[in-house]
């Protein structure tokens, strides 16, 4: 291989190291890369293929189900996800700290969800898919449950 290729691989590798979010404004304003080369970059950020796509000043990076796991305006303001194998939203974080924690059940029915602010509730489904329970941290509880005998 050529010294020319291996300094660029050592720079790729550096920037794989040391970048920071917002990715693409980083690798514009402080990397100096071009846009083609962006596309390998996040895959290997993102330890997965990825689709960019552009759109109104905002850029996503989507992965092959289809599901955005990373988007970015102009001004900076970014946002990250994590998805279930059914495409279900798991986990988001934003420039503005505010983070989300959700679970899903077999039928993609929201079971538990929590913020940043520690705000969480828990919901419970029959197996007809009917909530049937309801509980969040500020103490709130609605019970639908069915108890035999009533």
């Amino acid at each position: 291989m050529n010294k020319k290729y291996e300094r660029y691989k050592r720079y790729i590798n550096y920037i794989l190291n040391n970048i920071q979010k917002p990715y693409f404004k980083n690798m514009e304003e402080n990397y100096g890369l071009s846009e083609k080369e962006y596309k390998p970059i996040l895959s290997k950020l993102f330890n997965q293929e990825i689709i960019i796509e552009s759109y109104n000043n905002a850029k996503s990076v989507y992965n092959l189900k289809g599901n955005e796991i990373y988007s970015e305006d102009k001004f900076g303001y970014w946002k990250i996800n994590e998805y279930d194998d059914n495409g279900n939203e798991t986990y988001s974080v934003d420039s503005y700290g505010r983070k989300v924690k959700t679970e899903y059940n077999n039928n993609g029915h929201t079971i538990y969800y929590e913020n940043e602010d520690g705000y969480w509730h828990k919901q419970l489904y029959d197996i007809h898919n009917n909530l049937i329970y309801f509980e969040d941290s500020d103490g709130h509880i609605d019970d639908y449950r069915y108890e035999e005998g009533n």
